[in-house]
Formats: C-alpha cells, structure tokens, sequence
C-alpha cells in the first residue's frame, strides 16, 4: 500500500553519489519519518512530496521505501525562510533568510528570479551579493532539471554534476546531436551509457559516432583486461558483435580514429596492431628508457672475485654458480633481472647485491608494488623499502577535477646508484613507465620477482616480456635450498609449475587436503579451518588465515563466502557499530579491501599519543585492512590499512571497500599469509589453471589447505590454458636494441 509523504528535508543521512541511493529525514505535519530510495539531486531544506510504501527493516526499524518524488518550492513565508536558513543558498544563514522574508514576504522567490537587485534593499546584502544569491537560486533549479532529465537516462547524481558542469545548457544539445562525445570528455562515462542515451535520442545504429565510440570502448575493456593493444581483427570482430554491424563497418572507421589522434596502428610481422594513443607511447617510452639503463660497468675479474669471497666469509655460505653470477651482473650491468619461484633465495641473493654495493658506499632504495610486499622486503633486508607510489611520492587529485601526478620524475628524479624492485610481476605498463621517468642514466636497476605467477592486474606483461626480449640479462634462480627441502608447500609449488600432479596424503605438516565434494561440505569444511582449527595450528588470529578462490560469483565465489564468514567470524552484536551498504553490512572488526586505486584518498600513520607521525596519498586496488570505527554523527568509517596508515571513508565512499575473509587468487598478488585456505569443486578452465593453482600456494607461509575435489587439483595443475595479453613490449625493445 501506497502513502503519500509531504515535508521538509531535514537531515541526509546517506546519499551515494554514483547511483543516488539516499537515507534522509522528513520532517512532516505528523512528525519525523525516514525515506530510502533514489534520490538523484535532493538538498536539505527542500520541500519533499512523496509516494512511498512502508517497511519494517530488519535492523534499521521503520522507514518508507520511496517509488517516486518531486520537489516542490515551498509556497507559504514559513516554509521559504525554512528553505533559505537551511544552507541550500550559499550566504544565507538563519538570521538573514528571516530579513528577506520579512521584506518580500511571499514575493520572495519570485523578486529572487525576477528582480534579484531589490535583494540589495536589506541590510547586510549588497549589490554584488544579490547576484550572487539570484544566480545560485537559478542554478538550483536548472541543476534540479538536468539531474531529472539525466536520471531518466540511468546516469548517476555524481555523474550528472559533472555532466552539467562541463556543459551547462549546451547539454540538451550535446546529448540531442552527438552522446558518444559524453564518453570522450568526462571521465566515468562509458560507452555503455552513452548509447542508452543515444538510442533514445534516436541515433541511428550505425552512426559514425557510435562506431567511433564503440571502438574506443573495447579498446579501454581490453586494458582493463591486460592487453595494451588489440589485434586489429579481434577489434573489429569485438565491436561488430557488441553493434550488431559487418565487421568491415568497424574496418572502415579505423583510419578516420587514426587521423584523429585517438588511435595508432602499428604493424608487426602480419599482425595489425591497434592501440589507443595513450596506451602505444606509455610502451614505446618504457622500452626507450630502459633502453637508456642498459649500460655497462665492466669490473676487473680479480676485484669481482675478491668481492665474491668477501661476501663468501661474510654470509659464512659457498654461493652457489647462480648467486654468484647475479652479484656479478649486478656490479657490471644497468639493468638485471632475477626471477625464481619459492625456496630458491630470491631474499638470500638480494641481501648479497645489497652488501656487495654498501662495500662501494652506494646509495641503495628499495621498493615493492604493495604495502604488504614492502614491508617483507624491509623485514628481509634490514633497508627500508617503500611502496613504489610512494618511492614516486604521489601528490595532487586533492581539489575537484585536479588530477594525480608523480613528485618524483624527470626533472625530480629519485636518488640512488642502485633501486632493486621486488615483485615485479605485479607491476603494469603504466607503473613502469611512471617509474623509469624518475630514474637517471647511470642508476642500477634490479627486478626480482617470479615470472610463473599471475599478470598484473593493469595492463602489460612486464616481466616476462623483459625475460622473452632478451634484451637484458637474465639469473634464473632454480635450486631449492636445504632449508626448504622439507617444506611440502615448496615443493608442490614447484611440481605444480612442472605440470607434476601433487601427492594429497595429508603426511607433512604445511600442506592439507580435504576431500569434499558438494558445496555445503566444502563451505562447513572452511569455516572449521578458519575459526577453529588453523588459529590453534599455527598460532596466529583468524583474520591472518586467508581464504582464496578463482571466482568471484556462485556459492563458493569471493561474495558468498564474504558473507558466511563474517557471520562466523565477526557476528553482530552490541558493542559493533553496523553499517548498511550496496552489497551487505560492515561491522567494525571486518577485514576489508581497496577494491579500486585511489589516488586522492588521504591517509596517516599516528602514534601511542595520536600524533601523527607521517601522512600521505593513496590507497590502492588490493590494499586489506581492518574497520576500527563507525562514526554514525561523522558518517565516516576508519579503516587501519598495513603498515598502520589510517584512512577514513565517508559512507558515500563505502562502495570502494568490499569484505576481505576471501578473496581472488588475482588480488593475492604480492601477499603472504600465514595460512591459506582454498575450497576447489568446479569453475571455467580459462579460470581454473595451473598458473592460479601455483600462485595461490605459493601465498602460504606455512601451511595450505585445500577443500574440495581432488579431481579439480588435477585437472589445474593440466591446465596450462591462460588468457593471453597482448603487448608490445618485446618488440619496442628489439627495435630499440638492434636486434
């Protein structure tokens, strides 16, 4: 049954700026009630008229789910001054909307439209800020009408601002003639919504617009899905199947991009290669500049083999022909890469490069893609090592519109002789390429990391391109020390990347298999481990155990298992702060994650006495945390992130956290956890693999536990099937070298 609200806004409590979601209070002539619904642009102190149906929530008691509104402009001298004492108008407090009043009375609004220089006759207004007043009361009810118009259209309350601030009323125009431009000139605007709007306006389906649009679109997906280019026949092919159009209609609109500038195409052998712009210079500049690295610094034999029993004596250990080769590369080359999956001293061989280059007394920084990668690079080595966005010292995004941009770069290079850079293959293009701007000719530059993992989550396959260019040289680290030769974790690290099948007996102390096989069994079989049974095992919290899985969806995908572990894990109760957001409830105590790069967010490390000790920009795609509060009076939510940086999120902002109990072996990249927990019973082939298998198990300090089929530990490790990335790197760098 359907009731009709009427009153004044008197409170927002939540208003998600994205899709308009909104929790406020109505003041009304029978008292305060709370509405829920889509707001697209509601402001306090408006006049509310509603149709709204009643609901008893669960946990937040009575409110009405509201189906549809309108704004009404308040009509008699009470309801006016309520409106302008409500800060709506910028410059009218409480005292001066009650002179107005008093003067205009009910002619108030109209003289505000019509005649908005009288307002000057008040004491306390002049001229000038009678304008001002007269054209903020015009852009309110023009911003009113674009927000309504563009909601009609499915485009959010943030975007819309944006939308309208970038155009005004040319707007109406832009949206009439061409929509596509909407995905061009502001940023969270896709395709997608561009051509919801553009078949409304009756834009015929094959509009050069459209095509043009289309293209940009799957080129900006295949980014977002690792490639930096696309072969030009999969391009075409994508986006005639998303238009519903000949592929030789795509063909045909290629060049006009091209002279455009939005695209470069490139051919390579008999493939054509179609890059947006950005995307083709941000490769073309990483190999030039490490090109530019690559320099020799020859060293005479007996001074390396000097160097070599000195660090022999030192570490009281015979090196081995691989460790000694990659200090000798290290001395003599500008750029080394060392690669090695787990237990072959990866950690040893970085702390020899280390002592080799202090003997020299060269400046050495040390740097890893995550918090948490950083921080057991510091733990390893005794030198502090830093996020690389933070190496780059990240700044700007603060004001509106403003974009982020990197301290540290070709004018304001970084000062070292020596950056080692671990966990390389989590580094895309983009960071790579952000990262040699900021290093001079001269500096060693060493890569570590383990190129049978999982790609970067951005686009590009650095590492393994650096390797397959061969451009560069390579210390492939491959013997298992004796101090590893025990651990089960290790050595089926090493079979599964072998496409060795694995023995689940259950007889060594690190490494558990669990044969479940229906989805209830599985699920009982996690929550066991994580709770109860691991935490005692290995002596560690609950939180510290990690539950990864391929999928995102389905019953033991990230969502799901997010919630059933939560409820085990940090039940509601009392003394927990509740919040409701677009995917569930955040509870204080929940471990969460960053689930997009944020540039502009601030952060802050505090010490015992709350001062704080340092400050900064930036929490990234993949960054876990804990919830320590939920202020309900500030609306905000303080997350302690690792390395104890603390970030508050106003609730609008909640949509960028997601809970962390389990996550994708993707986002696990870079992580090490005490224990991992990994339920297996089916999923795609294309996500189920050996190289996900592999990455997972090697996450696990000391001890793997796997749920489920052995039938599907199997049939990963026989998998070899993975998505390929298309990138050029390889090739820029044979150009650039020569070869």
């Amino acid at each position: 049954m359907m009731d009709r609200l009427e009153g004044y806004v008197s409170h927002i409590r939540y208003h998600n700026d994205d899709n308009g979601y909104t929790v406020l209070e109505l003041e009304t002539t029978h008292g305060d009630e709370i509405l829920v619904g889509t707001f697209h642009y509601i402001a306090e102190g408006e006049y509310l008229s509603a149709q709204a149906e009643f609901k008893e929530h669960p946990t937040h008691g009575p409110q009405y789910l509201v189906h549809s509104y309108t704004v009404k402009e308040p009509e008699d001298k009470a309801a006016m001054e309520r409106y302008l004492a409500s800060g709506a108008i910028k410059g009218i407090g409480a005292a001066l909307a009650k002179r107005i009043i008093k003067k205009f009375k009910k002619d108030t609004f109209r003289i505000m439209e019509e005649e908005p220089e009288r307002l000057a006759e008040i004491k306390g207004i002049s001229l000038k800020k009678a304008m001002d007043i007269a054209v903020q009361f015009q852009e309110k009810q023009e911003m009113r009408q674009a927000m309504m118009f563009l909601s009609e259209y499915g485009i959010s309350s943030q975007m819309a601002v944006r939308i309208y601030e970038k155009y005004g009323d040319r707007m109406y125009e832009i949206l009439r003639m061409n929509p596509y431009q909407l995905a061009e000139d502001i940023h969270g605007i896709g395709f997608r919504i561009a051509d919801g709007i553009a078949a409304k306006a009756g834009i015929s389906p094959d509009s050069e617009f459209r095509i043009g649009a289309a293209v940009l679109y799957v080129l900006q997906q295949a980014a977002g899905a690792g490639h930096v280019y696309l072969p030009k026949e999969i391009l075409c092919r994508s986006t005639a199947q998303m238009l519903e159009l000949p592929e030789d209609f795509i063909a045909d609109h290629l060049m006009e991009l091209v002279l455009d500038k939005k695209l470069i195409m490139r051919t390579a052998g008999e493939e054509v290669r179609v890059y947006l712009k950005s995307w083709y210079f941000t490769e073309l500049n990483t190999a030039s500049m490490f090109m530019n690295l690559s320099i020799h610094f020859p060293m005479e034999k007996s001074r390396l083999q000097q160097r070599l029993a000195i660090l022999e004596e030192e570490s009281d250990m015979e090196l081995d022909l691989m460790q000694k080769t990659a200090v000798e590369k290290a001395l003599e080359e500008g750029v080394l890469i060392i690669t090695g999956g787990p237990g072959t001293g990866k950690t040893t061989t970085i702390n020899l490069i280390i002592r080799s280059f202090e003997m020299d007394e060269m400046d050495i920084v040390l740097a890893a893609p995550t918090g948490r990668a950083a921080k057991r690079m510091t733990e390893a080595t005794g030198y502090e090592a830093k996020t690389i966005h933070r190496l780059l010292e990240l700044a700007g995004g603060v004001e509106e519109n403003e974009q982020y941009h990197f301290e540290k770069n070709e004018e304001n290079p970084i000062e070292a002789d020596v950056i080692i850079l671990d966990e390389m293959s989590m580094v895309d293009i983009s960071l790579m390429c952000a990262l040699l701007k900021a290093v001079l000719p001269g500096t060693r530059l060493i890569l570590v990391g383990d190129s049978n993992q999982l790609p970067s989550v951005g686009p590009g396959n650095v590492l393994k391109d650096l390797i397959e260019s061969e451009v560069f040289p390579v210390v492939r680290l491959t013997r298992i020390y004796r101090q590893e030769e025990s651990s089960r974790i290790v050595q089926n690290a090493h079979k599964i990347n072998r496409g060795e099948q694995i023995v689940l007996d259950n007889r060594n102390p690190d490494f558990f298999f669990f044969q479940k096989n229906d989805i209830r069994s599985i699920m009982g079989g996690v929550i066991y481990l994580v709770k109860d049974r691991l935490p005692q095992y290995i002596k560690a919290n609950p939180f510290d155990i990690q539950v990864l899985t391929p999928m995102r969806k389905g019953e033991l995908g990230v969502d799901h298992l997010n919630q059933v572990l939560q409820y085990y894990l940090n039940p509601s109760g009392p003394s927990r702060e509740e919040r409701e957001v677009h995917n569930g409830i955040f509870r204080e105590g929940d471990k969460v994650m960053q689930i997009k790069n944020n540039y502009k967010t601030a952060w802050k490390i505090t010490g015992p006495n709350g001062a704080v000790i340092e400050e900064g920009l930036g929490v990234f795609n993949g960054d876990l945390g804990i919830i320590r509060q939920i202020n309900r009076f500030s609306e905000r939510v303080t997350v302690i992130f690792d390395e104890n940086r603390q970030v508050e999120y106003p609730f609008s902002a909640l949509d960028e956290l997601e809970l962390a109990y389990a996550i994708t072996i993707h986002k696990s990249q870079g992580s090490e956890y005490p224990a991992v927990v990994l339920p297996l019973l089916s999923g795609p082939d294309i996500l189920c693999n050996r190289n996900l298998l592999y990455t997972a198990v090697t996450r696990a300090k000391k001890c793997v536990a796997i749920v489920g089929r052995q039938f599907m530990v199997e049939k990963m490790i026989s998998n070899v099937r993975e998505q390929k990335r298309y990138t050029g790197l390889v090739e820029c760098l044979a150009e650039y070298s020569g070869e």
